[in-house]
């Protein structure tokens, strides 16, 4: 089986596991106190160009977004994302497990406006009673979205400039945060990323490494004990080397971008596949997540050699499924693809 499922199912970038064995035996300080976390700091800021943010490396994506968002939030407030934000649909309540309500709002394509936000935070204020309601704290989303859409810069700065006027700390999710950086179409950097918004994470699960993400703060009221929460939400490693070496490694001779753009090339052939057949997508996605519509029995002949997501039903005879490629995804595995998907068509 062939798997397209998910971007996160193999191990790690060989270089990672090379750098992992050969400092396997060195002795350092625990908790990310080490050289190897210091270093892949410094390269982390300097890819950010800014030389002021601070850096923390944590376990996973679930651990980043509630001892994120926990310690931004006061109790008596939730958290705005779109409703199909990852933290509205596959954190198993981890967010509520904090105490703290996610507050979604209504998404076609897995982004939110600015004018959404304004929109809610004034309904919020002139509800008489709204001191009876889950006060708006913060703004949660991700670069790319949970349907692999991404932001364009005006969009952000726009998000951000109005969080900054109404006092809501902006988070950005970037599990995937290098697909949505090597995208067609793209027109945010890193330095764009970091300059507009308050916090932000590097994803390394899904991006090449073993295990582990890379939380970037800008904002200084965020920054003051971080430590403690990220201790408090069990996200700090003992061996914490074992992160520094990961992203020292990511961010070293542009390896983070060059996987990336790999995955992202792969899944655009992908995508090209599938609309030379005359197939349209769910998703307007131009990151490795493609969401095809496709026949019922297109995808039951697709299914005896490869893994996919469902994700919605559209009609009695179609549905509409995920394939995602990765930093791993070899190039034969979508070549095969493309070759049945033509075969497939040419016979039907």
């Amino acid at each position: 089986m062939i798997h397209f499922e998910s971007d996160y199912t193999e191990g790690a970038h060989p270089r990672i596991l090379e750098k992992l064995v050969s400092t396997n035996m060195e002795q350092t300080k625990g908790y990310g106190e080490d050289p190897y976390c210091e270093h892949a700091r410094e390269l982390i800021k300097k890819a950010c160009g800014n030389i002021n943010l601070e850096v923390h490396f944590l376990v996973g994506g679930t651990q980043t977004n509630t001892t994120v968002i926990s310690s931004v939030l006061r109790p008596h407030q939730g958290v705005i994302s779109a409703n199909t934000g990852h933290i509205n649909c596959h954190e198993t309540g981890a967010i509520e497990a904090t105490g703290h309500k996610v507050l979604p709002l209504v998404s076609e394509d897995g982004k939110i406006t600015a004018q959404q936000v304004r929109e809610y935070y004034d309904e919020h204020w002139a509800d008489s009673s709204h001191e009876h309601v889950v006060q708006p704290g913060m703004v949660y989303i991700s670069h790319p979205t949970e349907n692999g859409t991404t932001y364009q810069k005006d969009e952000l700065v726009k998000l951000y400039n109005l969080c900054k006027e109404l006092e809501l700390p902006l988070f950005i999710d970037g599990a995937r945060l290098g697909y949505a950086l090597a995208s067609e179409g793209n027109d945010l950097s890193l330095e764009d990323i970091a300059a507009n918004c308050d916090v932000f994470y590097i994803g390394g699960t899904k991006v090449g490494a073993l295990f582990g993400e890379a939380v970037v703060i800008t904002n200084n009221s965020i920054k003051k004990d971080f430590r403690y929460h990220i201790k408090l939400r069990g996200g700090m490693l003992a061996k914490g080397r074992l992160l520094g070496l990961q992203f020292e490694t990511l961010f070293t001779n542009n390896l983070y971008e060059e996987i990336s753009e790999h995955a992202v090339k792969l899944a655009m052939r992908i995508r090209e596949a599938f609309e030379k057949n005359g197939y349209s997508f769910l998703y307007d996605s131009k990151t490795n997540q493609q969401f095809p519509i496709l026949p019922i029995r297109l995808l039951e002949y697709l299914g005896e050699k490869y893994s996919y997501n469902f994700w919605t039903k559209i009609d009695e005879t179609h549905h509409a499924v995920r394939f995602c490629t990765s930093w791993a995804t070899k190039e034969e595995n979508v070549e095969a693809l493309l070759v049945d998907i033509e075969e497939f068509h040419q016979s039907n």
